[in-house]
């Protein structure tokens, strides 16, 4: 199946699974790129608009673990994703429809229960395809390049727009289609790897059960290190994504036009850097990359705050700023699926993912808003440029993972 040019199996599978992650980024991002207008017409206060954002995260974390460790027990990964897949997409119609604050946050953690699961199992996919020296990119592809370019650079432009145009429920009701086709995308072209293909590249699962693997994973540094990371890496992003469109509107005056181009380039940071920090860390190793890039998501939340320039050159630097996104796959995917044993990945990713939008992004978003109700909204922007100081800390205790650095004999054993 890894035959064919370009359009061999495995860059379908690549690009099929960053195309879907994509659009859950575009209906999760919605309700962050669309707060100032709902915010406005159902008078909610930041503590509210943090809530919706720590809601989602909490279903988010608990299906992310749930649901992926389901389908490394039953092995119907292609089937789980396409029932996630479906229900997101008709949650964003129903967050459209919402008349209170019940039943928007009602919607977004019923999505998040849909879109929690699709992360690790597209990632367990995207391992059983790829080689052990283009994983990092690969992985790296698959949940950062479609998520940031469409889900974090397309979507305030064409959600604020259609806002501007209509009204943000309209916005919502378009957001739930490009969903539905990825659905199509993925029942036409990708297959359910074979119990004989899984047991080939992940290693035959031990009579042991579940709790046996769980164990197993605990016992491994870089999965407790990847954890915490996760927790303060978490709410670092969500944080900018709830928070930063108030802050440019209300805080910077800038106007929602100006707002939705800066919000954008966020994911085309994203997008490019989900390309250089996984590929570099194939190159150099996954620690040195780590540490320098967390250190460098201090700078954002900074940078919001206190540049007076002209707003094309406050876009260049938190173009900077945000390239510690590109470090996600490497500490949510790529690092647990280095560390522990193959058997367990889905299991391993959606322990690291569901434990970082757990304690981070369920918790400290909600925390930030209340700060920005009482403090105003450069609260946030300190909770977030310290949670990228304390993740470069922990990245320093990382163990290397990287093939070129310990040897591609010592990966395929772990």
């Amino acid at each position: 199946m890894r035959n064919g040019g370009f359009w061999r199996y495995e860059n379908r599978v690549i690009a099929v699974l960053s195309l879907m992650f994509g659009f859950v980024f575009f209906d999760r991002n919605a309700m962050t790129n669309l707060s100032t207008f709902v915010q406005a017409d159902l008078h909610l206060s930041f503590g509210q608009i943090g809530m919706l954002a720590s809601g989602l995260s909490l279903a988010w974390s608990i299906s992310g673990f749930a649901v992926g460790t389901l389908s490394d027990s039953i092995g119907r990964r292609k089937q789980l994703l396409l029932i996630a897949v479906v229900i997101f997409s008709c949650c964003s119609v129903i967050s459209g429809l919402a008349a209170s604050f019940a039943v928007l946050i009602a919607s977004r953690m019923i999505m998040g229960l849909a879109e929690g699961p699709i992360m690790p199992i597209s990632q367990t996919l995207v391992v059983l395809e790829t080689s052990p020296q283009r994983r990092g990119l690969a992985m790296g592809i698959m949940q950062n390049f479609g998520s940031n370019l469409i889900g974090s650079a397309l979507a305030p432009v064409v959600l604020v727009t259609i806002a501007q145009m209509y009204n943000w429920r309209s916005a919502f009701y378009i957001a739930a289609i490009p969903g539905l086709i990825c659905a199509i995308l993925i029942w036409k072209l990708i297959r359910e790897p074979t119990p004989e293909e899984v047991a080939r590249a992940l290693g035959k699962p031990e009579k042991t059960g579940l709790l046996a693997g769980f164990a197993e994973l605990l016992t491994h540094r870089n999965i407790w290190l990847c954890m915490i990371i996760s927790c303060l890496m978490v709410p670092w992003m969500i944080i900018g994504w709830t928070f930063l469109p108030s802050l440019y509107v209300k805080m910077r005056m800038f106007s929602e036009s100006e707002m939705k181009w800066l919000m954008a380039v966020l994911g085309i940071s994203a997008a490019v850097f989900a390309f250089i920090v996984p590929g570099l860390s194939d190159k150099i190793g996954r620690k040195p990359v780590m540490i320098v890039f967390t250190l460098i998501g201090v700078f954002y939340p900074l940078v919001a705050l206190y540049f007076s320039g002209p707003a094309l050159a406050l876009a260049a630097l938190i173009f900077v700023g945000w390239s510690a996104s590109g470090t996600f796959p490497l500490f949510m995917a790529t690092i647990p699926a280095e560390s522990a044993s193959g058997r367990y990945i889905a299991t391993a990713l959606g322990l690291v993912n569901g434990i970082g939008e757990f304690l981070g992004g369920s918790t400290l978003p909600t925390f930030a808003g209340k700060a920005a109700d009482h403090y105003g909204l450069q609260a946030p922007m300190f909770i977030a440029a310290g949670l990228a100081l304390v993740a470069t800390v922990f990245a320093l205790f990382l163990k290397e993972t990287a093939p070129v650095r310990v040897g591609t004999a010592a990966v395929a054993h772990a």
